[in-house]
């Protein structure tokens, strides 16, 4: 058990800090680094263990929506954020992320907890290949995304993202890197994607955690799946150093980028697995 409460402060405004940078840096929304601290932070306090895990999912969803919108606006000022395919992938995102939140609200624990670290290792890995390695200068960005791939792959990241509780970066940068587009531009504008995606799983989460009994989920500090005190304290200092992490993105080099990227993947995913 925490000792007190200002020792969970301390540390939701640690982790949101620290996932604020990682989501201005790599485009990851944050949410990789909030749900295992949540979860970590949640376990130690007097909540129903049953959902601790989508308490952790629904909250960091929650954060992401600020997280988004500030690293968004500090990658458009870098003239970075591919906006049409920005608008062609939403649709897609939107509608899996609704049906993604819904799906995991259904599901155990004992499921959640070693399926997000599995998918944390498994996107590590594909970031490592060599093939991802080639230098960024023979990459430009397309026009337009098919609209079959956009529908289908969009659908995929929201759906997923929001069932591990992500802002989708882990899946729409190696989506757009795959279609051709330079790491820090597929970076900028997954940053962007992360707020549909981010609406529409913590409006889901909301909808399906709300229709358990108060005594299910009794607190004055949650609503819901939402606990309201990391909410409000992982935005806010999230919000900060987001920017902090997009500027420092713009001065490092591409394979450095995807190295770093990897290498958070791989210890948050053990960290699930095996603490």
């Amino acid at each position: 058990m925490l000792e007190s409460d200002t020792t969970a402060i301390i540390l939701y405004l640690l982790t949101g800090s620290f996932a604020g940078f990682s989501a201005g840096l790599l485009g990851i929304g944050g949410g990789l680094i909030i749900v295992p601290a949540l979860f970590f932070i949640f376990s130690l306090q007097p909540y129903d263990t049953q959902y601790v895990m989508h308490m952790a999912l629904a909250t960091s969803l929650a954060t992401i929506i600020t997280t988004s919108i500030s690293s968004t606006l500090a990658h458009h000022k870098k003239r970075a954020v591919l906006w049409p395919v920005v608008i062609i992938l939403s649709p897609g995102i939107c509608a899996g992320a609704w049906l993604g939140a819904h799906l995991a609200s259904q599901l155990e624990v004992t499921i959640l907890k070693p399926a997000f670290g599995l998918f944390e290792l498994f996107v590590a890995a594909l970031m490592l290949n060599p093939k991802q390695n080639k230098p960024d200068t023979h990459r430009q960005h397309p026009i337009t995304i098919k609209p079959l791939n956009a529908i289908s792959g969009g659908g995929f990241i929201g759906m997923l993202s929001a069932m591990v509780g992500i802002g989708g970066g882990t899946l729409t940068v190696p989506f757009l890197h795959w279609h051709h587009v330079a790491i820090k531009k597929a970076i900028a504008t997954s940053a962007a994607c992360g707020l549909p995606i981010a609406l529409f799983a913590t409006a889901s989460y909301l909808y399906s955690s709300l229709q358990l009994t108060e005594k299910t989920l009794s607190s004055s500090h949650s609503f819901g799946f939402i606990q309201l005190d990391a909410f409000f304290l992982i935005a806010v200092s999230s919000f900060i150093f987001a920017p902090v992490g997009a500027n420092t993105a713009h001065k490092l080099h591409g394979k450095h980028l995807r190295q770093i990227f990897a290498g958070v993947l791989i210890l948050l995913g053990l960290k699930m697995l095996f603490f």
